[in-house]
Protein backbone atom coordinates (compact mmCIF):
# COMPACT_ATOMS: atom_id res chain seq x y z
CA UNK A 1 0.00 0.00 0.00
CA UNK A 2 2.87 2.29 0.79
CA UNK A 3 4.41 1.65 -2.65
CA UNK A 4 1.20 2.73 -4.43
CA UNK A 5 1.22 6.05 -2.60
CA UNK A 6 4.89 6.60 -3.39
CA UNK A 7 4.38 5.79 -7.10
CA UNK A 8 1.37 8.12 -7.23
CA UNK A 9 3.42 10.89 -5.65
CA UNK A 10 6.26 10.39 -8.16
CA UNK A 11 3.86 10.40 -11.13
CA UNK A 12 2.11 13.55 -9.86
CA UNK A 13 5.46 15.30 -9.34
CA UNK A 14 6.60 14.30 -12.83
CA UNK A 15 3.40 15.64 -14.39
CA UNK A 16 3.63 18.85 -12.35
CA UNK A 17 7.14 19.47 -13.64
CA UNK A 18 6.77 18.23 -17.24
CA UNK A 19 3.40 19.71 -18.33
CA UNK A 20 4.56 23.35 -18.23
CA UNK A 21 7.72 22.36 -20.11
CA UNK A 22 5.74 20.65 -22.91
CA UNK A 23 3.37 23.61 -23.07
CA UNK A 24 6.27 26.03 -23.55
CA UNK A 25 7.85 23.71 -26.12
CA UNK A 26 4.63 23.45 -28.14
CA UNK A 27 4.11 27.22 -27.96
CA UNK A 28 7.54 27.98 -29.37
CA UNK A 29 7.05 25.46 -32.17
CA UNK A 30 3.71 26.96 -33.19
CA UNK A 31 5.09 30.49 -33.13
CA UNK A 32 8.02 29.49 -35.31
CA UNK A 33 5.85 27.74 -37.88
CA UNK A 34 3.19 30.45 -38.05
CA UNK A 35 5.63 32.99 -39.49
CA UNK A 36 6.11 30.90 -42.66
CA UNK A 37 2.60 29.81 -43.56
CA UNK A 38 -0.94 30.52 -42.52
CA UNK A 39 -2.05 28.02 -39.88
CA UNK A 40 -5.18 26.93 -41.70
CA UNK A 41 -5.69 23.52 -43.26
CA UNK A 42 -7.67 23.28 -46.46
CA UNK A 43 -10.04 20.31 -46.73
CA UNK A 44 -9.40 17.36 -49.00
CA UNK A 45 -10.72 18.30 -52.46
CA UNK A 46 -12.25 14.93 -53.29
CA UNK A 47 -13.03 14.29 -56.94
CA UNK A 48 -11.25 16.71 -59.28
CA UNK A 49 -12.78 18.31 -62.38
CA UNK A 50 -10.79 16.02 -64.66
CA UNK A 51 -12.80 13.05 -63.35
CA UNK A 52 -15.96 12.07 -65.29
CA UNK A 53 -17.90 11.78 -61.99
CA UNK A 54 -17.17 15.39 -61.05
CA UNK A 55 -20.60 16.50 -62.27
CA UNK A 56 -22.23 14.42 -59.55
CA UNK A 57 -20.27 16.43 -57.01
CA UNK A 58 -21.40 19.69 -58.61
CA UNK A 59 -25.06 18.59 -58.48
CA UNK A 60 -24.65 17.61 -54.82
CA UNK A 61 -23.14 21.01 -54.00
CA UNK A 62 -25.99 22.83 -55.75
CA UNK A 63 -28.60 20.76 -53.90
CA UNK A 64 -26.91 21.53 -50.57
CA UNK A 65 -26.76 25.20 -51.49
CA UNK A 66 -30.46 25.24 -52.38
CA UNK A 67 -31.53 23.25 -49.32
CA UNK A 68 -29.61 25.34 -46.78
CA UNK A 69 -31.82 28.22 -45.67
CA UNK A 70 -30.15 29.49 -42.49
CA UNK A 71 -27.80 32.35 -43.41
CA UNK A 72 -25.02 31.38 -40.98
CA UNK A 73 -25.13 27.73 -42.05
CA UNK A 74 -25.15 28.77 -45.70
CA UNK A 75 -22.10 30.97 -45.03
CA UNK A 76 -20.40 27.96 -43.42
CA UNK A 77 -21.30 25.86 -46.46
CA UNK A 78 -19.90 28.50 -48.81
CA UNK A 79 -16.69 28.58 -46.79
CA UNK A 80 -16.36 24.81 -47.12
CA UNK A 81 -17.08 24.89 -50.85
CA UNK A 82 -14.66 27.79 -51.31
CA UNK A 83 -11.90 26.00 -49.41
CA UNK A 84 -12.49 22.83 -51.41
CA UNK A 85 -12.20 24.75 -54.69
CA UNK A 86 -8.92 26.31 -53.55
CA UNK A 87 -7.63 22.89 -52.56
CA UNK A 88 -8.79 21.56 -55.94
CA UNK A 89 -6.86 24.35 -57.65
CA UNK A 90 -3.71 23.34 -55.78
CA UNK A 91 -4.07 19.70 -56.83
CA UNK A 92 -4.76 20.61 -60.46
CA UNK A 93 -1.74 22.93 -60.52
CA UNK A 94 0.41 20.05 -59.23
CA UNK A 95 -0.89 17.91 -62.11
CA UNK A 96 0.00 20.63 -64.60
CA UNK A 97 -3.60 21.43 -65.54
CA UNK A 98 -3.18 25.18 -65.39
CA UNK A 99 -6.44 26.36 -66.97
CA UNK A 100 -8.55 24.07 -64.79
CA UNK A 101 -6.59 25.16 -61.72
CA UNK A 102 -7.22 28.84 -62.39
CA UNK A 103 -10.92 28.20 -63.04
CA UNK A 104 -11.21 26.32 -59.73
CA UNK A 105 -9.34 29.12 -57.96
CA UNK A 106 -11.68 31.77 -59.36
CA UNK A 107 -14.76 29.72 -58.44
CA UNK A 108 -13.44 29.30 -54.92
CA UNK A 109 -13.03 33.04 -54.50
CA UNK A 110 -16.49 33.66 -55.96
CA UNK A 111 -18.01 31.29 -53.38
CA UNK A 112 -16.18 33.19 -50.65
CA UNK A 113 -17.51 36.48 -52.03
CA UNK A 114 -21.04 35.32 -51.19
CA UNK A 115 -20.27 35.01 -47.46
CA UNK A 116 -20.10 38.65 -46.22
CA UNK A 117 -23.59 39.58 -47.52
CA UNK A 118 -25.03 36.50 -45.81
CA UNK A 119 -23.44 37.48 -42.51
CA UNK A 120 -24.74 41.05 -42.83
CA UNK A 121 -28.26 39.77 -43.52
CA UNK A 122 -27.98 37.39 -40.58
CA UNK A 123 -26.93 40.25 -38.29
CA UNK A 124 -29.86 42.37 -39.51
CA UNK A 125 -32.15 39.51 -38.49
CA UNK A 126 -30.57 39.42 -35.04
CA UNK A 127 -28.42 36.32 -35.41
CA UNK A 128 -24.70 36.91 -34.98
CA UNK A 129 -22.30 34.25 -36.26
CA UNK A 130 -19.94 32.76 -33.68
CA UNK A 131 -16.62 34.54 -33.16
CA UNK A 132 -14.80 31.32 -34.04
CA UNK A 133 -16.43 31.42 -37.46
CA UNK A 134 -15.31 35.00 -38.03
CA UNK A 135 -11.75 34.00 -37.10
CA UNK A 136 -11.98 31.01 -39.43
CA UNK A 137 -13.11 33.32 -42.24
CA UNK A 138 -10.11 35.59 -41.72
CA UNK A 139 -7.68 32.65 -41.62
CA UNK A 140 -9.25 31.10 -44.70
CA UNK A 141 -8.96 34.38 -46.59
CA UNK A 142 -5.28 34.61 -45.66
CA UNK A 143 -4.73 31.00 -46.76
CA UNK A 144 -6.42 31.72 -50.08
CA UNK A 145 -4.11 34.72 -50.59
CA UNK A 146 -1.14 32.47 -49.79
CA UNK A 147 -2.26 29.85 -52.34
CA UNK A 148 -2.76 32.55 -54.98
CA UNK A 149 0.75 33.87 -54.30
CA UNK A 150 2.22 30.37 -54.61
CA UNK A 151 0.36 29.77 -57.86
CA UNK A 152 1.55 33.15 -59.15
CA UNK A 153 5.15 31.97 -58.70
CA UNK A 154 4.62 28.48 -60.13
CA UNK A 155 2.24 28.95 -63.08
CA UNK A 156 3.35 30.05 -66.54
CA UNK A 157 3.65 33.80 -67.18
CA UNK A 158 0.77 33.79 -69.67
CA UNK A 159 -1.70 32.83 -66.95
CA UNK A 160 -0.87 35.68 -64.56
CA UNK A 161 -3.66 37.90 -65.90
CA UNK A 162 -6.20 35.22 -64.99
CA UNK A 163 -4.82 35.11 -61.45
CA UNK A 164 -5.25 38.88 -61.14
CA UNK A 165 -9.04 38.46 -61.00
CA UNK A 166 -8.75 35.98 -58.13
CA UNK A 167 -6.35 38.33 -56.31
CA UNK A 168 -8.77 41.24 -56.70
CA UNK A 169 -11.67 39.20 -55.33
CA UNK A 170 -9.50 38.07 -52.42
CA UNK A 171 -8.64 41.67 -51.55
CA UNK A 172 -12.29 42.68 -51.80
CA UNK A 173 -13.24 39.85 -49.43
CA UNK A 174 -10.51 40.88 -46.98
CA UNK A 175 -11.93 44.41 -46.93
CA UNK A 176 -15.49 43.10 -46.50
CA UNK A 177 -14.43 40.90 -43.59
CA UNK A 178 -12.97 43.89 -41.78
CA UNK A 179 -16.40 45.57 -41.75
CA UNK A 180 -18.18 42.57 -40.20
Amino acid sequence: MRNVGFITFILAAFMFVSIPFFHILSYTQSVASSSDKVAYDLPYPGILPDNPLYYIKIVRDRVLEFATRDHVKKAQLYLLLSDKRISTAQELAKKGKTKMAITALQKGEKYFLKIPPLIRTSKEQGVNPPEEFKLKLALSNQKHAEVIAIMRRELPQGELNSLKQAEDINKQIRDDLKTL
